[in-house]
C-alpha cells in the first residue's frame, strides 16, 4: 500500500507528529482540506461517544484582583476527531481552531500528547 501524502499543518509543537494511519477525511487537517488558524489549545477529552467529535475539556486560573487570589476556572470544547488518530477518553490532546465543521464543532485534534494511563 502506496503511503498517503501528509501536508504540513503549520503547527509547531514538541510533542505533535503527524499521523501514520491514513484517512479520506474531508475535515481532517493532515489528509484533508481543513486548514488550522487562530487558537492552538490542550486539553482532557471528556467524552468521545459521539460520531468523530469529542469534548475536550481545559482548566485555566484566572487573577481576581478584589482577593488577590486566582481562581481557577474550565471550559468543555466540542472538536472534530479524524479517523486517523487513536482518542480515548482521559488522553491529553492538542486541538486546533478551524472553520465552522459543524453547528457547535470549530476545533479538530490535531494530535493525542499524552494517552490516558
Amino acid at each position: 500500500m502506496p503511503m498517503q501524502k501528509v501536508k504540513n499543518t503549520g503547527i509547531a509543537h514538541p510533542g505533535l507528529k503527524p499521523p501514520e494511519k491514513p484517512c479520506n477525511d474531508k475535515k481532517c487537517p493532515w489528509h484533508g482540506d481543513t486548514r488550522v488558524r487562530g487558537l492552538v489549545l490542550e486539553g482532557r477529552v471528556i467524552k468521545a461517544k459521539m460520531q468523530n467529535t469529542a469534548v475536550v475539556e481545559r482548566e485555566y486560573n484566572i487573577w481576581i484582583r478584589k482577593f488577590k487570589r486566582y481562581e481557577r476556572r474550565r471550559s468543555r470544547i466540542h472538536a472534530h476527531i479524524p479517523p486517523c488518530i487513536d482518542v480515548k477518553e482521559g488522553d491529553i490532546v492538542l486541538i486546533g481552531e478551524t472553520r465552522p465543521l459543524a453547528k457547535s464543532v470549530a476545533f479538530v485534534v490535531l494530535g493525542v500528547i499524552k494517552k490516558a494511563s
